[in-house]
């Protein structure tokens, strides 16, 4: 994999020249509980400027990256990096807990980030999340294994989500997605088991067999610890 980066580097060092800061990747790979087959390598790219013609141009090297099978980087100017925080509190907390340089200055170090408006954006996402995980069910609940990948795949983005949840009861939250979820399990009063299932699926080491009837009550299951999670974010002081 290190040299399928160093190649990317190579080519945005290429594409971007002086005008290149930074690239980072964050999230589950550099966390350390990145799943083959499961998770993405991603990736944030910092230049001094951004126009049309830096995208433009980059067209060529993203198009090998995502060939490779990896998602799209996220483009941010350095002085945007600063003033974008505030906004996306969420995504910025998990960057700066967990991420690596691959190239040029760390520009998530020391950065400031306000909670104003975690609560809010905490709750906004869970609830599109849920309304999106009930959508997909309908579709999905014709075979075992399309609720299994449903179920599977929901996960990383539920555990991104209880970080925020975690920081907003004064926690400091952990790194890897397994230590996310049992703080927040055990921080407000969850059902482990349903979770603890889902990883197993996920990370392809449970030996549980599913029938449409089992695999229809663990989503059940997942769905009302779901909301649970909602329900103790609502509650925290709106004002």
């Amino acid at each position: 994999m290190m040299q399928e980066f160093q190649a990317f580097i190579d080519d945005l060092r290429s594409t971007h020249g002086k005008n290149l800061v930074s690239v980072i990747l964050y999230g589950s790979a550099a966390a350390g509980d990145f799943v083959p087959k499961q998770s993405d390598y991603n990736t944030m790219i910092a230049l001094e400027k951004i126009g049309p013609a830096d995208l433009r141009n980059a067209h060529a090297c993203v198009r090998e990256w995502r060939r490779l099978g990896h998602p799209v980087p996220m483009y941010f100017t350095r002085s945007e990096i600063a003033n974008a925080a505030d906004v996306f509190p969420i995504e910025f907390h998990q960057m700066t807990l967990a991420h690596k340089v691959l190239f040029g200055e760390d520009v998530l170090e020391g950065l400031s980030i306000s909670d104003k408006f975690l609560r809010l954006q905490a709750e906004y996402e869970l609830r599109s999340k849920l309304l999106q995980l009930r959508r997909a069910y309908i579709p999905a609940s014709q075979t075992v294994d399309g609720l299994k990948a449903l179920m599977a795949d929901s996960l990383s983005s539920f555990s991104a989500l209880f970080r925020a949840v975690l920081i907003l009861h004064g926690l400091e939250p952990p790194t890897t997605k397994h230590e996310i979820v049992a703080l927040a399990i055990k921080h407000l009063n969850l059902d482990a088991a349903p979770f603890d299932k889902i990883f197993d699926i996920r990370e392809n080491v449970g030996k549980t067999v599913y029938d449409e009837r089992s695999i229809n009550e663990l989503f059940g299951d997942y769905l009302q610890q779901i909301e649970k999670v909602i329900d103790a974010v609502d509650k925290i002081d709106k004002t």
